[in-house]
This record gives structure tokens, C-alpha cells and sequence, in this order.
């Protein structure tokens, strides 16, 4: 039976990693792997590839949870076990169970579900490989962040090649059956006791080879281009949130569909306001005479400004909320708020005027507020110290 890969290892992290570390690994690895920056590399290729199917394992609880079991097929199929489509053979759905014994155990030569003998060579041609996920990042003003925004965007991209029209053969020829895998795009392999579908040797899984490649693309279909967009941030977005563009992705090779494009926020600061969780937060300054007479002050929002009452003897970090005030949640219930936290400034030096205010105002004012620290009064504190 073949050896899995260890994506844990392909990514550089702990079988116990959370969802966060493992995209920041991939992350991380794609930057360093990507094709656009290691053009012609045909190890950083490999590497990426593997970096990529390690993600989209990983990444997916459902598949990281049949991977970690490492059962049987997990083993044979690997990332691109279904199994759901297991479980579906036995319903009798789509099929059938033969149909999946025969894609297992070698293809052609099974018998299918309804007992009738598959012809050699006969089977569906293999779904073409859609094209590269992108991933790409945009800079964003607090302002854009929270209001949403439309910005311009350039990409690293392919489109198909003017010459052929994607196809990668030379104008007036096209491209013919593999006369490996008969246009199957898989070759069974022996692995003991199994035989194995793994992708064709000469066709690479596309079912077809070029006999005269295109001069422009030198058979690929695709042109390097930079593309250009505008594209939709929705309000509320945080620094590092990814927004999914469908189908804006590479195109796949000979007319496969096209991946997608997934756009991270780069957010700027803001001066006054910080996140606290779907809130923003501002330190509102109070004066000495402001927290000890109550006083009405002026905040920031959004849109404008505010009065907030303080009320006498308000405490420091004492916070107030504006509900439903703060910027658009993504998940699309409403509103976060906004939180303005009381914070007492305290000179660090006094004039000489002001100084002889405070100590006049030691002496009037009554009370020891630490008197509660000692239960048993002051006097008692001191005796128990003398003996």
C-alpha cells in the first residue's frame, strides 16, 4: 500500500495546530513556492503543488478529520478521496459500488455494478484540472475598512493564448488521444495487492497530447498577463480578512473552469478608535474637576461627534456604549457598538497656584478611602505592629 504524504509536515506544523497556524503556514510557504516568483522552477512547482493539496486537506475539518483517522483510504485515495461518494455506492446511488471497486482496482477490465463487462479502454474521460487559486493583497484605510470601499486591483494572472485559443496546439492542428491511458487521463499502478489509478505518464491526466505545440504558449494554452479589477470591500473588514472573488482565479488548462481569487485586507490604524472585537474602542481623557463635579463631553464617532454625560465620581476605566453605533458586523446581523473608556489624567506637574489649590482640597476633603484595607482600624493595625 502506498505511503501518504505528511502534510503536518509539508506545512511545518503540530498535529495539534490550529485552524489560524495552519494558514499562516501555508500562507507562508505559498509566498516563498509561488510559480509567479520561481518562474521555471520546476522543484518550487512541485513544491507548491504539495504545499497546496496539504492546505486544502488540512484546511477543511471534514477531510483534516478522515486524514488524522488514517484509515484505509486515506491511504489509497489520499486529498482527493470522497467519502461521501463511498458511502453513496453502497445507497446505490450515482455509480454504484462496482463503479468505485472498479476506479480502485484498476479501471477498465471490472465488472460494473449492473454485472455487464466494461469494454477495454472504455470510461469517461477525466475531468480537466481547473486552474490556480490566486491569492493576492490589498491596502485599506481605517475609513475604507469600515465603510467598504471599491478599489483597483492589478494580478499576476493567465489568460488563454491569442495564438491557439487556449487549446496549446499550433493553428490548424489540435490535439490528439493519449495513446497511453486512451484518453482515460489515469494509468492503473500495482501496489500489492491493489491497482491504482494514478495519473497518466504521458498526458500528465488530460487525456490528450500535443503533437505541435503552439509557438506562442509552447503548448500550455495560457499567456502570463497582468489583469486588472476593481474590486468590492465590504464594510467592516479587519486586517486579514479574505474576501473570495469565484472564478477570478488562473483558467484551467484547455478550456477547464477557472479558480479563484482570494483577496487579504491590509488595514491601516486609526489614531482614535480600536477594535474590541466587533466594537471599537476610544479612550476618552477626563480632568480631576470633570470627575469629581460630573461634566458633559464631546466624543468622536463614525459620522461626527457626540455628548456623553459623565456623572460625579465616574471611576477610571468606567466604559459607556453607544449600542449599534460601530461598524457593520461580516456576518450581516447589525451592527457592533462603540465604547468609550474613562480614563483619569493625572498632571504630572502643578503650577504653584494649582498646587495650593490641591493641598486646600486635601483638608477639606473628608475620609480615608483606605481605611477599608485594615478591619480593625488603624490604631489596631499600629499596636499589632508594636507587639
Amino acid at each position: 500500500m502506498a505511503d501518504r504524504p505528511d502534510y503536518y509536515k509539508v506545512l511545518g506544523v503540530g498535529k495539534n495546530a490550529s485552524e489560524e497556524e495552519i494558514k499562516k503556514a501555508y500562507r507562508k510557504l505559498a509566498r516563498q513556492y509561488h510559480p509567479d516568483t520561481n518562474q521555471g522552477d520546476k522543484k518550487a512547482e512541485e513544491r507548491f503543488k504539495e504545499i497546496s493539496q496539504a492546505h486544502d486537506v488540512l484546511s477543511d475539518p471534514d477531510k483534516r478529520k478522515e486524514y488524522d483517522r488514517g484509515g484505509m483510504f486515506a491511504n489509497i485515495g489520499g486529498a482527493g478521496f470522497d467519502p461521501s461518494a463511498f458511502a453513496q455506492g453502497f445507497s446505490g446511488g450515482g455509480g454504484g459500488f462496482g463503479d468505485i471497486l472498479s476506479n480502485l482496482f484498476g479501471g477498465s477490465g471490472g465488472r460494473s455494478a449492473a454485472g455487464g463487462q466494461r469494454a477495454a479502454g472504455q470510461g469517461s474521460r477525466p475531468a480537466q484540472a481547473r486552474g490556480r487559486d490566486l491569492e493576492t493583497e490589498v491596502k485599506l484605510t481605517f475609513d475604507q475598512a469600515v465603510n467598504g470601499a471599491q478599489v483597483p486591483l492589478t494580478v499576476p494572472t493567465s489568460s488563454p493564448c491569442p495564438t491557439c485559443h487556449g487549446t496549446g496546439a499550433r493553428p490548424g492542428t489540435e490535439p490528439k488521444i493519449c495513446p497511453v491511458c486512451g484518453g482515460r487521463g489515469v494509468e492503473p499502478q500495482n501496489q500489492g495487492i491493489f491497482s491504482i489509478n494514478q495519473p497518466c505518464s504521458r498526458c500528465g491526466g488530460a487525456g490528450t497530447v500535443i503533437e505541435n505545440p503552439c509557438p506562442t504558449c509552447e503548448g500550455t494554452g495560457l499567456k502570463r498577463s497582468n489583469r486588472r479589477l476593481r474590486v468590492n470591500i465590504p464594510a467592516g473588514v479587519r486586517d486579514g480578512s479574505r474576501i473570495k472573488l469565484a472564478g477570478k482565479g488562473d483558467p484551467g488548462l484547455r478550456g477547464a473552469p477557472a479558480g479563484d481569487l482570494y483577496v487579504i485586507t491590509r488595514v491601516s490604524d486609526s489614531p482614535i478608535f480600536k477594535w474590541h472585537g466587533d466594537s471599537l474602542e476610544v479612550e476618552v481623557p477626563l480632568t480631576i474637576p470633570e470627575v469629581l463635579q460630573g461634566a458633559v463631553v464631546e466624543v468622536p464617532t463614525l459620522s461626527g461627534t457626540k455628548r456623553l454625560r459623565v456623572p460625579r465620581g465616574t471611576k477610571h476605566g468606567t466604559v459607556q456604549r453607544l449600542r449599534g453605533e460601530g461598524p457593520p458586523r461580516l456576518s450581516g446581523k447589525g451592527n457592533g457598538d462603540l465604547r468609550y473608556k474613562f480614563v483619569i489624567d493625572v498632571p504630572s506637574t502643578l503650577s504653584p497656584e494649582a498646587d495650593e489649590v490641591v493641598d486646600r482640597l486635601s483638608k477639606v476633603m473628608n475620609g480615608n478611602p483606605r481605611a477599608k484595607l485594615f478591619p480593625g482600624g488603624a490604631g489596631a493595625k499600629a499596636k499589632a505592629g508594636e507587639s
